[in-house]
């Protein structure tokens, strides 16, 4: 028992402090729960690359596997063969923010903040990680050029 506490402890060091365990689980159960309602071919992640270097359940291998567990937890969707798509899996945050504006997503109604409220904070990771990505784009942040 203290041997799989030692290993928590080391493996919760490394988290960040916004970390959920088995989050993307439960995400993707819901999403297959969704789909076979739906009657959809396909479930769409948005991980970027460098995610599954944090996160377990952001790798090809549990992707390839929740896929499995989805075929084999519903008939309708294993016999539609519905998939488990992250296309922007191979782009950095920066390129997916180039992305976005070359395709005219409304940035100014997207979230990144990991804390409470209706304003982000500018602080966490979440809101680093944007900031960083949008100069690294040379890209102005909608919601950081506004007067508020």
């Amino acid at each position: 028992m203290k041997e799989a506490q030692d290993i928590a402890n080391r493996v919760y060091e490394n988290m960040p402090p916004t970390y959920i365990p088995m989050r993307n689980s439960v995400f993707y159960s819901f999403a297959g729960s969704v789909a076979e309602e739906e009657n959809a071919s396909i479930i769409v992640g948005g991980h970027i690359n460098g995610d599954e270097l944090t996160f377990r359940d952001a790798t090809r291998s549990f992707f390839r596997l929740m896929q499995r567990i989805l075929w084999e937890s519903s008939d309708l969707l294993r016999l539609r063969k519905v998939r488990i798509i992250t296309p922007l899996s191979r782009l950095r945050k920066y390129q997916v923010v180039k992305k976005a504006v070359s395709l005219g997503v409304p940035l100014q109604d997207t979230w990144s903040c990991h804390r409470d409220g209706t304003r982000h904070c500018w602080e966490c990771d979440g809101c680093l990680s944007r900031i960083e990505a949008f100069n690294t784009a040379g890209i102005s942040d909608p919601l950081r050029n506004t007067k508020s």
